[in-house]
């Protein structure tokens, strides 16, 4: 079966929809912006470098990494998030550029940044190789490339994998986001590329007053749930994916009384040669 441009176009409509949707800074505040600092430290941009923040969302990694003194772009699909970035980095003093834009067409000339970053971003974009191409081609010649994306085994991977049994399958072409956690597969999609990835795994701390809670607080805020709710919820199959999800949280639970769990994610560090 083979994936039609319509279908993916379509795709990439609904994830701009679906990211406008809700309130992913929030998200990103509370539960990712632990990740970003500590994909920026790997990167350690410099004054003056030129970096590229692919799939930047409100801007966790572009904001840090400008006030480093590096000379940022942050690029998303979703022109709410990029609102939410601009009003940030201008409480905080710097200067971003923000562009509207395609993970799988960066609208760059090749080799024009000395670091691109992606935090919990490009993972989302439905053709992991189309976009991992786009990276290493914008990505200048012993320039570094630093990503970081929750593992399939992760508790936002789980997340995922808890919700695909509830939703329509996606078009032929779209891979799971959370592959990007698979080193296997990151390395795979780079093949060729001249880029060679350091892989390490780190945790992230998410907290609730309860697993269910916290259910909630993500259908609230967390647009892919919410986008789920919104089509399940007319069809009264609402509650069984919400069900499964506080199962899910529970499963994972590591507090008494509470909500406490790790979520994984992989951080990659790689030059390209």
């Amino acid at each position: 079966m083979t994936t039609t441009t319509t279908e993916i176009d379509e795709l990439k409509a609904k994830h701009r929809a679906t990211w406008d949707s809700g309130d992913y800074a929030a998200v990103a505040r509370d539960l990712v912006s632990e990740v970003a600092d500590v994909a920026v430290a790997a990167a350690d941009p410099r004054p003056g470098e030129k970096v590229l923040d692919v799939a930047t969302g409100s801007g966790n990694a572009a904001i840090p990494a400008a006030h480093a003194g590096a000379e940022v772009t942050g690029l998303d699909l979703a022109p709410t998030l990029l609102d939410v970035a601009r009003d940030r980095a201008e409480s905080a003093g710097v200067d971003v550029e923000w562009v509207e834009g395609d993970a799988e067409a960066l609208p760059y000339d090749d080799g024009s940044y000395d670091t691109v970053l992606s935090v919990i971003g490009v993972q989302f974009a439905p053709q992991h190789q189309v976009a991992a191409n786009e990276i290493a081609r914008v990505t200048r010649a012993g320039g570094k490339i630093v990503l970081s994306s929750w593992t399939p085994r992760g508790f936002i991977g789980q997340f995922f994998k808890t919700m695909s049994p509830h939703m329509p399958k996606p078009p032929a072409g779209a891979s799971p986001p959370p592959l990007w956690g698979d080193g296997d597969h990151l390395r795979g999609l780079f093949e060729g590329s001249g880029v060679e990835f350091d892989l390490e795994t780190h945790s992230v701390v998410f907290e609730n007053d309860s697993p269910a809670g916290f259910i909630d607080y993500m259908t609230e805020n967390y647009g892919p749930l919410l986008k789920a709710r919104e089509l399940l919820e007319p069809r009264g199959d609402w509650e069984a994916l919400r069900g499964d999800l506080v199962a899910l949280a529970e499963r994972s639970n590591l507090a008494a009384d509470s909500f406490l769990t790790q979520s994984e994610y992989l951080l990659a560090r790689g030059r390209k040669g």
